[in-house]
């Protein structure tokens, strides 16, 4: 019998119960050099931290040679061997408050193959509605791709300077360790062996280096867009477009603009390898601890 079209996904549903508990926000802000002990029961989850909870719990056995779940279930069989999570949009409706039990209803939304450069391609996108107490917190949809192998790809040739930042441009630059993707890897149960195995990321999907977690980035840039407000972010948009590597420094940018924060994540060659914009909440609309 032939294996039923990838389509045929589309519309599988799935709902998960979690107590968002106060380890992960502690571990989270302990890994991003912030104080864990403000992420106490009844404190509101800073934004995208809801990516370290409600994670997949597959047993060894169910895992793939890449460190990933293996195919089927809830996301269709898709027998690409790259996956990656591209891009999300997600809208913060109200906070997400840390001791309170919550909800979260995944859906299958769409799935389109398509033919590129790279070759053959495959887009999951899936959407999930977080709520706590009965209302609505977070509404969220991910884009998944999955790809054939590509050429290696070759280290970044840094630029001799980072260009001037523009005018009011928030700044940082990180040098990404394999300790901070351990720990990110940890906190969201992510096996995926490009984050912490060389010779795997080398030799098997031709990686000069173990592989930054885009997530990782987003995080890091919507932090760097809360730093400075007493705003909370609204709505997040993010698109990776190209991968960061251990020991080789980037530059997060963010550029506010009234209600809106433009933002980037600029690799050592001064190539964009991850973009987002962050919508900002009306003043006095950050929930208080």
């Amino acid at each position: 019998m032939s294996e039923p079209p990838l389509t045929d996904w589309i519309g599988a549903r799935e709902t998960c119960e979690e107590t968002i508990a106060e380890f992960p926000a502690q571990a989270a802000a302990a890994m991003l050099d912030s104080d864990p002990a403000a992420m106490r029961s009844g404190a509101p989850l800073p934004a995208l931290w809801h990516w370290f909870y409600f994670l997949p719990r597959a047993p060894r056995s169910a895992i793939d040679t890449d460190g990933h779940p293996k195919r089927g279930g809830f996301f269709p069989p898709v027998t690409l061997p790259r996956r990656m999570f591209a891009g999300a949009r997600t809208t913060f409706h109200e906070p997400i408050i840390v001791g309170d039990a919550a909800t979260r209803e995944g859906e299958i939304v769409d799935v389109k193959e398509k033919s590129g450069r790279s070759g053959k391609l495959v887009f999951v996108t899936v959407r999930y509605h977080i709520s706590q107490g009965g209302v609505l917190r977070v509404e969220e949809e991910q884009d998944i791709v999955y790809k054939e192998p590509g050429p290696p790809i070759r280290d970044p040739e840094p630029l001799p300077a980072q260009p001037d930042a523009p005018p009011g441009a928030r700044v940082r630059d990180i040098t990404p360790d394999s300790v901070l993707l351990f720990r990110f890897s940890a906190l969201t149960f992510n096996a995926h062996r490009i984050h912490y195995d060389l010779p795997y990321a080398r030799e098997e999907e031709g990686y000069p280096g173990l592989v930054v977690h885009g997530p990782l980035t987003a995080v890091l840039l919507a932090g760097l867009a809360e730093e400075h407000t007493a705003r909370r972010i609204s709505r997040f948009v993010f698109q990776g477009r190209g991968p960061l590597f251990v020991q080789h420094p980037f530059r997060l940018v963010a550029e506010p603009a009234g209600d809106t924060v433009s933002l980037r994540a600029d690799g050592p060659d001064g190539v964009i390898a991850l973009q987002a914009t962050a919508e900002l909440a009306p003043a006095g609309g950050r929930q208080q601890a």
